[in-house]
């Protein structure tokens, strides 16, 4: 069984549980983005001169990398666009470290793209539907659309997908988007792109702009839809819970989060800063965060439909929906079809 697409068995969770390590660590480089959108979990970008340094990023992922990680995700922003992404990118490699980036591909051009193939990095590639206005509209930008396509050009010249050059889609499920996304499911899996489709998490751009929310009845029968389609025309057997389509997120048993200023954070949706880099050791931040030990704890604490569920073992829901709708990250996660009725 793996988890989250960390690449970590149960048993490596359940190990980096008991001793307090890390397998991954997802940081952001920069918050600046050349994109606004409309689910975006950024709210303002911090002034330049706030942002972690390239000597402060490097540190921290060696702190990481001390704790046990294995994997280093870049979000942000755009890493792309992110000036110093090749030096980074030499750095990690050096360090032995595998690498995933998420990025909406504006940055993307032949050069880049042969490099982060020479470096084997794992790209999540941000593309929300195929009709080019509406991917325009949910990215908030004109052109977008055009951009994502020549990054995927790009990528697909310089050897992606291939077994050491993992290429996914990473896609919010939304009410735009919802009726073509089993078409868009078949397609990527025919050209063995990896489908990375989501629940939105209602918090900042994806709080206010209620247009794009989906009723969990709607999301329970696209979830089953998507793993019919894998039964039946690849192979691929898995239980629909959400919020990760065919996959599960145990991300706060072997991960956190360091955003561009330097706050750890149990994950993008759980949006409480639990210590500063800039002041304290990562081992120490999260061997003494009462919220990151509850969360390792979750079998014992959590609330609700969420503590009796069949599944509670492999799934604690969306923490980070829970804490944006509740304001209780142990709560039940609200945007479970099995909680809703």
């Amino acid at each position: 069984m793996q988890f989250y697409n960390l690449e970590f068995t149960d048993s490596e969770v359940r190990e980096a549980v008991q001793s307090d390590r890390l397998l991954s660590m997802e940081i952001e480089f920069s918050r600046v983005c050349n994109f606004r959108c409309s689910y975006c979990y950024v709210e303002g970008q911090p002034a330049p001169h706030s942002e972690l340094s390239r000597a402060e990023i490097k540190e921290t992922i060696l702190q990481a990398k001390q704790l046990g990680a294995r994997k280093i995700i870049i979000l942000g922003g755009e890493p792309s666009i992110y000036p110093h992404l090749p030096e980074m990118l030499e750095f990690l490699s050096r360090e032995g470290l595998t690498v995933e980036m998420f990025t909406n591909g504006s940055g993307i051009d032949q050069q880049l793209a042969f490099l982060l193939a020479s470096k084997n990095v794992r790209v999540a590639l941000k593309l929300n539907s195929r009709n080019s206005e509406i991917q325009d509209h949910l990215a908030g930008k004109k052109g977008a659309y055009q951009l994502i396509l020549q990054a995927l050009s790009h990528l697909q010249a310089a050897g992606y997908p291939a077994k050491e050059r993992f290429l996914a889609i990473s896609t919010i499920i939304c009410r735009q988007n919802i009726d073509e996304l089993p078409a868009m499911w078949q397609w990527l899996r025919e050209m063995q792109i990896e489908p990375y489709f989501e629940v939105l998490t209602p918090q900042a751009n994806g709080m206010k702009n209620t247009w794009l929310h989906v009723k969990s009845s709607e999301l329970q029968k696209l979830f089953l839809q998507l793993a019919t389609i894998d039964t039946n025309m690849f192979g691929r057997n898995w239980d629909p819970q959400p919020p990760l389509v065919g996959n599960k997120c145990m991300r706060h048993q072997v991960s956190c989060v360091v955003t561009s200023t330097g706050d750890v954070m149990p994950c993008v949706g759980v949006t409480i800063p639990v210590g500063n880099i800039r002041t304290r050791t990562l081992a120490d931040i999260l061997k003494n965060s009462e919220i990151i030990q509850n969360l390792k704890n979750y079998r014992e604490l959590i609330k609700g439909p969420c503590r009796n569920c069949e599944k509670a073992a492999e799934c604690y829901g969306c923490r980070g929906a829970a804490y944006q709708l509740t304001g209780d990250y142990l709560a039940s996660d609200p945007t479970c079809w099995r909680n809703s009725g």
